[in-house]
């Protein structure tokens, strides 16, 4: 009796790297990869903001992001550095500290704003903050909105194979372990950091599109060299991605399922069509929001 052998790993492989581009707001230093000149969206995921690394002085003014709506997608924002006040319509408050994570769903409209702690703005200090939206199909646009709110010690930090890297799992499963949050649509999300000459691999990601950001240092991946301050983009095909650091490095990674829709985009909304859009905006003027 004759056995198949066990097929080898597809790895994901590079086909472009993008540049994040300087669009500070205000005082607040601020770098966008996505949307970008050659990448509208790496469908789910459809926005980042990378605020920061910088120092506040004392009696600062803190992040700018007051009251405003959001409807048809979902916000996760990764406390890197320093403090964030979450606040929102749908009645959900919360401080998050350096090594937390924000995962909150818009879904059929909420109004939040995320601002800095009055001891922040007193004392001062440093600050980093990612901020990325994952997009939700149709079927889910009008989801009731949610929010989770994760301080660094609720989210598990898993070695890597070498010894050489930590994974911080937020959705999705990784070595055996399942991350706090459970994503709506299986959206697979972590921050990595590597050691110099350390690596990382993740499975399961054949059809799926890779989101994978080097916040920090430089690493190769899929053939190809990535510095700081890029969104890799992979190829769909692959069962797997192998990440090396060629020196220290901080890593945004997550992977989902496309959605094969129409998306439509005007400012804090994310729908299908025009029209829902337009709807969007009246719901928001007369109140209808959470």
């Amino acid at each position: 009796m004759t056995h198949e052998p066990a097929a080898m790993p597809r790895l994901k492989t590079l086909t472009r790297l993008h540049a994040a581009y300087r669009d500070d707001i205000a005082d607040l230093v601020t770098r966008r990869p996505l949307p970008g000149p050659a990448v509208p969206q790496l469908s789910p995921f459809l926005f980042l903001n990378h605020h920061g690394p910088q120092v506040y002085p004392p009696r600062n003014q803190g992040l700018p992001f007051g009251p405003h709506p959001h409807r048809g997608f979902e916000t996760v924002t990764f406390i890197l550095d320093g403090e964030l006040t979450h606040a929102d319509s749908a009645g959900h408050e919360s401080v998050i500290k350096a090594g937390g994570v924000q995962w909150m769903t818009a879904g059929r409209g909420v109004v939040h704003s995320e601002l800095s702690p009055a001891d922040f703005r007193r004392q001062g200090g440093p600050l980093e903050i990612l901020q990325l939206w994952v997009n939700l199909p149709a079927r889910l646009k009008f989801a009731e909105p949610g929010y989770t709110g994760l301080q660094r010690d609720a989210i598990p930090a898993l070695p890597t194979d070498d010894g050489r890297g930590t994974v911080n799992l937020i959705a999705g499963s990784w070595g055996g372990v399942t991350g706090p949050i459970p994503s709506l649509t299986g959206v697979f999300m972590s921050t990595v950091s590597l050691s110099a000459g350390g690596t990382v691999r993740f499975e399961g990601t054949d059809g799926r599109n890779v989101f994978l950001y080097v916040v920090r240092g430089a690493v190769t991946v899929g053939g190809g060299a990535a510095p700081a301050h890029h969104l890799v983009e992979l190829s769909l095909e692959g069962d797997r991605v192998e990440i090396t650091a060629q020196e220290d490095a901080v890593l945004l990674f997550g992977h989902g399922e496309p959605i094969a829709e129409p998306v439509v985009a005007h400012g804090p909304f994310v729908m299908n069509t025009r029209e829902e859009i337009i709807a969007a905006i009246r719901d928001y003027q007369a109140g209808l929001f959470e």
